[in-house]
């Protein structure tokens, strides 16, 4: 059996990096895990060819020379997903279907041969089991959240590492918290599911044999949803793997914001290896907390709790919306503000979307609210549902955040914001980490940030004190440099994508 697994495009976005990753020549941001896990689980006699449409095109000899073709997708990638179904169709090849997007729209994918739903580890055996008595069912589905103990290795021989910026683990899948707007829950459970210890040196060991010497990203839908375990078990693990290395890599992850309340969780992480956490802010106004059922976050100092994160050498990514039924006239400048305050140099604004799946869209379309899908990503400036605020004061104020919070002067100010706070554990530059892309994308953005980027004049006067007084945080502070670059791109793309309305008038803040 000849099996080729299709991995589709993602769009230009924040987190595609798109911009960021040219300067280096990178393909992606990070490998399809789970079309990667889903390859290990098929036989082992079975002839597998993985083509990630983000690194390489698509070439129709390769679809013509498959038994079947499996397509694993998120909601983000519809349209390619669309793209690449209607060409395998047009030249005769099966299809089998899988992962966030089929499961939660796999009606509309009628031309689909076989949709393989739910979590691969119940879902996949059963197709299977099918296919070898050839009687493969249309549709299969299950309730079970399937012991991730039993999980392979992902086949990571299936594609050239050295084409991503970053690899990826999973520890675990389930989150403890069930906000509205979200689809984990209806996904993967609330009560997290999680590896064993043994398994995860395995796959830490796996990607180094495989040639990766990059960051890992840990890809739990909330990696403290268990903190026992990660105190008994993971940490302590991680921990001793790094001492037995000559390579350790910086690590990775989600998590929420109570992290910020446990120490010794957060000396661990550090000591671990992470020096990066994504945490979903959301907002800084209680009514809207409280609305999206987002009450961990409630009744405490968030700006302060950020800090208390970075303190301990872990940078907090966030993530925020607005366009909550609560959100008052004056949230566009309280986000400005938190954020600039809370130097979160990497803060994913974005409109309030509902996805199928959630809460939010079964709330929203018994209020008959729902106008369509959403697009998966809530940051193109799209909204799927009728909003409470005016539609284009929420545009422009939309707007507003972005044109401010990615403008060259708030930009840099927010890193050395940042910088004041980061006290990292274990920071250190090794000349053996150094690759020739690091050279060459050192070169390169010096080139468009200092020469070509219109917010040049900022870039110096950030870099050059950088460079002379804290020469340690010069790379990360170029990557964040780069990462600005990207954003201000992506931003403006959407920004030009909605034209907002003239007479909305927002107040303006101050750098922090």
């Amino acid at each position: 059996m000849k099996i080729l697994l299709v991995y589709p495009e993602y769009p230009d976005t924040f987190w595609s990096f798109k911009h960021a990753l040219k300067i280096i020549f990178k393909k992606a941001a990070h490998p399809p895990l789970g079309l990667l896990t889903i390859a290990a689980m098929l036989p082992a006699d079975w002839e597998k060819k993985l083509v990630d449409m983000n690194v390489q095109s698509l070439k129709d000899k390769e679809i013509e020379r498959a038994d079947y073709v499996f397509i694993s997708a998120m909601v983000v990638q519809r349209d390619s997903v669309k793209q690449t179904i209607a060409r395998c169709k047009a030249l005769g090849k099966k299809i089998v279907a899988g992962g966030p997007l089929f499961t939660t729209e796999y009606e509309t994918f009628g031309d689909v041969d076989h949709l393989v739903l739910d979590e691969g580890e119940a879902t996949l055996p059963l197709f299977l089991k099918d296919l070898e008595a050839g009687t493969p069912q249309h549709i299969y589905t299950s309730h079970e959240r399937p012991d991730i103990t039993r999980t392979p290795l992902p086949a990571w021989s299936l594609i050239k590492v050295s084409k991503y910026v970053s690899a990826n683990i999973q520890y675990s899948r389930g989150c403890p918290y069930d906000c509205e707007f979200c689809d984990i829950v209806s996904l993967n459970g609330r009560s997290p599911r999680t590896k064993t210890k043994e398994q995860i040196i395995r796959e830490l060991n796996a990607l180094q044999d495989a040639g990766w010497h990059g960051s890992i990203f840990i890809v739990d839908d909330n990696f403290i949803g268990n903190k026992k375990k990660l105190k008994a078990e993971i940490l302590p693990a991680l921990i001793e793997w790094r001492k037995t290395r000559r390579y350790v890599p910086s690590l990775f992850t989600e998590a929420s914001i109570n992290l910020a309340d446990d120490e010794e969780l957060m000396r661990m992480m550090a000591e671990a290896g992470f020096d990066r956490v994504f945490i979903g802010i959301e907002t800084p106004n209680e009514e809207s907390l409280i609305e999206c059922n987002k009450l961990h976050n409630k009744n405490r100092d968030l700006v302060a709790a950020v800090k208390q994160i970075q303190s301990f050498g872990m940078e907090v990514q966030g993530g925020f919306i607005v366009g909550f039924d609560s959100d008052p006239a004056s949230i566009f400048h309280r986000q400005i503000e938190f954020i600039q305050k809370s130097g979160i140099v990497t803060a994913m604004v974005g409109l309030l979307n509902a996805p199928r799946g959630t809460r939010l869209y079964e709330r929203l379309k018994k209020e008959n609210r729902l106008l369509k899908e959403s697009t998966g990503d809530n940051t193109d400036c799209s909204m799927n549902f009728i909003p409470r605020m005016h539609y284009e004061t929420l545009i422009n104020g939309y707007k507003h955040i972005l044109n401010t919070i990615y403008a060259p002067k708030q930009y840099y100010a927010r890193i050395l914001t940042f910088l004041k706070e980061f006290k990292p554990r274990h920071y250190e530059v090794r000349l053996y980490h150094v690759r020739f892309y690091h050279i060459i994308g050192l070169v390169r953005g010096f080139w468009i940030l200092g020469v070509v980027d219109k917010g040049r004049k900022y870039f110096w006067k950030f870099i050059l004190p950088v460079l002379f007084k804290r020469p340690k945080f010069f790379p990360l502070s170029l990557a964040f440099s780069v990462y600005g670059l990207h954003f201000r791109k992506v931003c403006q793309k959407f920004a030009d994508k909605a034209p907002g309305v003239p007479g909305v008038k927002l107040p303006e803040v101050k750098s922090a």
